[in-house]
């Protein structure tokens, strides 16, 4: 092949406009498509939601897109822009129509706020109760004003010190900020501007009722917390000679407290998660029923008042340039939104089309529940089945989620890739890994298992699998290793 050739070739296979923006509306989960169709509702006029209430009958004809050049006072002919398109095709499309395939949609559409006053004036309107000087209260509303979502302080008090006098014009010490953070320390919830975990914990247990389990929770994280935190547990009993009994206590302590003060303030007026499933898939008489979320399915048509714009200017006998100049407006709002309703169609039929095969793939598993059935399956099987891009699949696959009897799902998760057991079969690793995690369930937690004795475990299962892809595997699932598994 020529370079002309191979670059003619690749000229070829570029998208166009249309196409990228197509893939990004495939890509977009309910809840940011609304926001995207809420966008361009506002953005384009000539489209709208909702039923029309009458269809035009006018036949469909092209604009005229030629360029002439006239003067204001110039006249154009009717012939010169054929508006027709325009003015017909505008009732609901059919697919709409067709409802058999989209779920009910009671689900209230706004997103839940947390309501109440923000992190940060909660922690002022406590400094307020203090009694602080003119400089004081300066640098602890800085400081307040540092406290990260958590609940940290994340900066050291050098930093701290220098932006007090660049940005506030506050020259102080890092000994009177230290000072001042201290006062900090005092603000609910216990354990904020803490400057790390140990600080954050010791707080919390400095402000807890004392008593001998309190007492040494906190001697173990003032004095042994690199230990702690590695569970070096027969240092600890030496270090700070105690028994087994009693250093359970104390941890039991620790494991009461909050790691993120900041997090479990219900008034930081952060958006609150909450997954809206794109998909919905039920067993009905034995058989797997599938629906794509109302949500994703609006009514949408060509604006009424844009039509008449149209028949207006069509009807008037002589035509000024500005007039023209208006009708071309129209015309390129009106392809938008004709574009807009075919990409929405286009994604909806993407969005069923590609989950009803990943459904019938893994139909033993959604009947039953069951991970160890599902089948390996990557990408390229569920591509080569619909006949599409590999990367529209995983477009669908990596933001969307179904609701099935077994509770919501991320649809990448049915996805993984094989390996041969000790009987040549071909089984998924996400089969592997919950045999992992079942076996991680059910060790002992005071001697719990090595990733070389999961090895062996799951050799004499079947799965001859090396220590080293069981550490991965490990790590995938958010398991830690054997020695922060360990209990008392």
């Amino acid at each position: 092949m020529s370079l002309k050739q191979f670059l003619s070739f690749k000229l070829s296979q570029k998208l166009s406009p249309q196409q990228i923006q197509l893939m990004k509306l495939i890509q977009l989960p309910t809840q940011a498509f609304e926001q995207r169709l809420k966008q361009e509702l506002e953005e384009n006029p000539a489209l709208d939601t909702g039923k029309e209430s009458e269809a035009s009958e006018d036949n469909v004809d092209e604009f005229d897109n030629s360029e002439t050049d006239y003067d204001d006072n110039e006249t154009i002919e009717a012939d010169d822009i054929n508006i027709d398109e325009y003015l017909s095709d505008d009732e609901i499309p059919e697919y709409r129509t067709q409802a058999n395939n989209y779920s009910a949609d009671d689900e209230d559409k706004t997103m839940p706020y947390a309501a109440g006053t923000s992190f940060t004036q909660h922690l002022i309107n406590q400094l307020n109760t203090f009694r602080l000087t003119e400089q004081e209260e300066e640098i602890a509303y800085f400081l307040v004003g540092s406290v990260d979502e958590s609940g940290y302080i994340r900066r050291s008090l050098a930093d701290i010190t220098d932006d007090l006098a660049f940005t506030q014009n506050v020259y102080t010490t890092e000994e009177e900020v230290e000072k001042v953070l201290n006062i900090v320390h005092l603000l609910d919830p216990a354990g904020v501007g803490a400057r790390n975990l140990q600080e954050c914990l010791s707080i919390q247990l400095h402000r807890k009722e004392q008593h001998p389990d309190v007492e040494l929770a906190t001697t173990i994280i003032d004095k042994g917390f690199e230990q702690f935190t590695k569970k070096h547990y027969k240092k600890l009993m030496q270090k700070f000679n105690i028994n087994e009994e009693q250093l359970k206590e104390a941890i039991e302590e620790v494991e009461r407290l909050n790691p993120k003060p900041g997090g479990s303030y219900a008034g930081n007026n952060k958006i609150v998660e909450h997954i809206v499933p794109d998909f919905a898939i039920k067993i009905v008489d034995g058989e797997l029923e599938l629906t794509l979320n109302g949500r994703n399915a609006p009514e949408l048509h060509v604006s009424r008042e844009y039509n008449n714009m149209l028949k207006g200017y069509k009807e008037t006998k002589e035509k000024s340039r500005a007039q023209k100049d208006a009708v071309m407006f129209i015309k390129q709002k009106l392809d938008a939104a004709k574009w807009f309703i075919e990409a929405v169609r286009q994604r909806q039929q993407t969005l069923f089309v590609t989950m009803s095969s990943i459904m019938h793939y893994q139909k033993e598993y959604f009947l039953s529940g069951d991970e160890r059935n599902l089948r390996p399956m990557i990408l390229k099987d569920i591509a080569d089945e619909i006949e599409m891009d590999v990367s529209t699949i995983s477009r669908v696959a990596n933001s969307k989620y179904v609701d099935t009897p077994y509770g919501t799902k991320l649809i990448k998760e049915f996805f993984s890739e094989s390996m041969t057991n000790d009987q040549g079969e071909e089984v998924s690793t996400r089969e592997i890994k919950k045999i992992l995690e079942t076996v991680i369930e059910e060790e002992s937690k005071k001697k719990p298992l090595t990733d070389e004795a999961l090895s062996k475990i799951l050799k004499e299962k079947g799965y001859p699998i090396a220590r080293r892809t069981v550490a991965k595997y490990r790590e995938q699932l958010d398991i830690p290793v054997a020695r922060l598994r360990k209990e008392l």
